[in-house]
């Protein structure tokens, strides 16, 4: 009886450390994950759309989160804003004026920026299975 063989420490799911760093550059940098694991075009959309809704957030004077442990409305919105990484820090940088949210613009402007950290966390989620050889 010929048993197929197994090796118990062989894990079909590991990631290497490189994916890991692919992981963590995906989340500072939108787009970046991907470039590492050699997904050019993709790279360049990510950055494009995430970086074209945090700046156009910024432009409209969108209220930039910070960390709230009180408000929960503050605490998610803070959670979706620090999605996009470095235009969440650099957003932090270039507020000095404040948000303008007694506007519409401003309103809306903090809509673009917590949508641009959301959907950099489903890119993030899409590098890991890359990563992971889940998706080609």
């Amino acid at each position: 009886m010929n048993l197929p063989e197994t090796n118990a420490t062989f894990d079909s799911g590991a990631v290497s450390p490189l994916a890991y760093a692919a992981i963590f550059a995906a989340w500072i940098v939108p787009g970046l994950g991907h470039l590492l694991l050699k997904r050019w075009g993709r790279a360049v959309i990510i950055f494009l759309c995430v970086g074209g809704m945090a700046v156009t957030g910024c432009a409209m004077r969108g209220q930039v989160y910070s960390m709230r442990f009180g408000d929960m409305f503050g605490f998610m919105g803070h959670f979706a804003e620090i999605g996009s990484g470095s235009f969440y820090f650099l957003a932090r940088v270039f507020e000095p004026r404040g948000p303008d949210t007694a506007r519409v613009a401003g309103d809306f402007g903090t809509r673009f920026l917590a949508i641009a950290g959301l959907l950099n966390f489903l890119f993030v989620l899409d590098v890991w299975a890359i990563a992971r050889r889940e998706k080609p």
